[in-house]
């Protein structure tokens, strides 16, 4: 009888052939075995047709997941639109001065204090190592004995001699170490003095910004509000700009603020998976489903200004709110870029506190408060503001040109002085035409106060600009610009210039330093002129002999 075992480690399969006859018993295992095998090899293909129709299932379902993760992604960024001003009701826009404030502390690690290195301890002579071993030999023959007598004694001297260079060792080791320390240590000192300082120096401005608020000085009045607005949370292709001009007087605050064009605001609303075509849809809203949002959007963003504004008065200095809504697109007739204040609107605190902004129609709210825009904000039309930036001043006075009189032999630092107010009119009119501003001079008056005012009409990044003009003889100190920054503040601009024949003094170049103040010298003067095509000369010698002479 002859068998074999045959087996399939795929299959798992297992038999035993037996027979009478080895041949036949050869071939029905092999028979056995090409069976298996093609069973086999069909399994395998079929577990390959299964694996890739569960794969395609697989992908399916994760592109369909995905379509259903940027839909509601899509959902949540129209819902954020649908919810801008409700989403400001809930939160405090007061400005919270203290969280302003640098509390952290200094961070790096105070250096450790090295660990003292023991000296050895002394070597003494009653020590069993320092004492002769002496054998019989030693006792009898006294030179022996001698002998390691003098061998222990040397031993103890070069023991000691090695102990007292181990302890001058240890001692400068330890000096050294104390001296690295209290290196490292009067670094780390100075370091943290240095951070503390400055850390001081911050939180001394934002107390004083603070107290200036609290005065209602107009210039920190209009860094608060910019701060209010500035920490309101918009979607990141909001351009969240604004100009703020505030009058102590009227207590009224004006806002020209950049809203969002119709192509920043999201449309989508769906996101598709056409299984047939293994593709993505995206599905936005309809033409007029997309306008009714973008208008409602901007009665909502200005509600919401005004409310945050109104809300965060901690010290009831504003009590009325002009809001221009200016939006910068593509002019579809002309393909340049248009800038225009398309929705207006002025409110009255009392008034506009009393109403329950998370009930309104926005739109409604915004017409029952006499705002003023087109029907259609999505058609860009532009309108009127209710009020503009001022730049009425009954100071202000006609002027004359002077520039074209001047050439080389003309001494700017002894011209008259009315001329010279003129001439610096007439510059910085050149230099804001440029942008389509314009410059104003005031009345005479010698009184170190405005000499002209420069306006620039951007509604974003312009305002008002005092300017003064010292044609001096001396060094300008300190007390000028001084004199200048508290002009500033008084008026409301949001910037001082201030140009002289003469330089300036240290100090004050020191006070200027980051303040809204730009300090030009004779230099900067003639440097100006020749900008334009003028030219001229500042001797200062010459000019003190001539006004002595007057």
């Amino acid at each position: 009888m002859y068998q074999i075992e045959v087996k399939h480690e795929g299959l798992n399969k297992y038999r035993v052939i037996k027979g009478s006859d080895s041949y036949v018993v050869q071939k029905k295992a092999e028979m056995q075995i090409k069976e298996w095998d093609e069973k086999w090899e069909k399994k395998l293909v079929l577990d390959a047709k299964n694996e890739a129709r569960e794969q395609a299932a697989r992908e399916k379902e994760e592109k369909k997941s995905l379509a259903m993760q940027l839909t509601n992604e899509a959902l949540e960024q129209l819902k954020i639109i649908e919810n801008t001003l409700q989403h400001t009701l809930d939160i405090d826009d007061k400005i919270n001065w203290e969280s302003l404030k640098d509390n952290s502390k200094f961070k790096k690690k105070k250096p450790k204090i090295p660990a003292i290195i023991n000296e050895p301890n002394e070597p003494k002579k009653d020590e069993e190592i320092y004492k002769p071993k002496l054998s019989f030999l030693d006792k009898i023959i006294s030179s022996r004995k001698q002998k390691k007598i003098e061998e222990a004694k040397t031993l103890f001297e070069l023991s000691h001699e090695k102990w007292i260079k181990d302890c001058e060792q240890v001692i400068r080791q330890n000096e050294e170490n104390n001296a690295e320390y209290e290196k490292l240590l009067q670094e780390w000192e100075n370091e943290e003095q240095l951070f503390l300082s400055e850390q001081r120096e911050k939180n001394n401005v934002i107390d004083k910004q603070k107290a200036m608020y609290k005065e209602r000085i107009p210039s920190a009045i209009i860094d608060y509000c910019d701060m209010v607005l500035s920490n309101s949370e918009y979607p990141d292709d909001f351009p969240q700009e604004f100009d703020i001009e505030y009058n102590a007087d009227t207590k009224m605050l004006i806002v020209e603020y950049s809203l969002p064009s119709p192509d920043r605001v999201p449309s989508l609303k769906e996101v598709k998976y056409i299984q047939a075509r293994d593709e993505f849809k995206e599905v936005s809203l309809s033409n007029a489903a997309k306008n009714k949002m973008y208008d409602t959007l901007l009665f909502q963003i200005t509600l919401r200004t005004i409310h945050e504004l109104y809300e965060s008065d901690d010290v009831d200095a504003i009590n009325s709110i002009v809001f221009n809504g200016w939006v910068n697109s593509i002019d579809k007739a002309t393909g340049q870029d248009a800038n225009a204040c398309i929705l207006s609107i002025q409110t009255i605190k009392e008034e506009f506190m009393s109403i329950n902004l998370s009930q309104v129609d926005p739109k409604l709210c915004f017409k029952n408060l006499k705002g003023v825009g087109s029907s259609k904000l999505h058609s860009l039309s532009p309108i009127a503001p209710i009020i503009n930036i001022n730049r009425e001043d009954a100071r202000f006075v006609s002027s004359y040109d002077v520039a074209d009189s001047l050439d080389e032999s003309v001494n700017l630092a002894a011209m008259d002085w009315q001329d010279f107010e003129h001439l610096i009119r007439e510059l910085f009119e050149k230099e804001f035409n440029q942008s389509g501003g314009e410059v104003k001079i005031t009345r005479a008056s010698r009184d170190g106060g405005v000499d002209a005012v420069a306006f620039d009409p951007d509604p974003l990044r312009g305002g008002k600009i005092v300017i003064q003009a010292k044609r001096y003889t001396n060094v300008v100190g300190v007390s000028a610009v001084r004199d200048l920054y508290g002009t500033v503040l008084n008026e409301g601009a949001t910037k001082g210039i201030i140009v002289s024949t003469a330089d300036y003094g240290p100090d004050a170049y020191s006070f200027a330093k980051d303040k809204p103040l730009t300090l030009l010298n004779g230099n900067n003067l003639l440097h100006l002129l020749h900008k334009h095509g003028h030219k001229a000369k500042i001797d200062i010698k010459e000019a003190k002999k001539v006004l002595l002479d007057d």
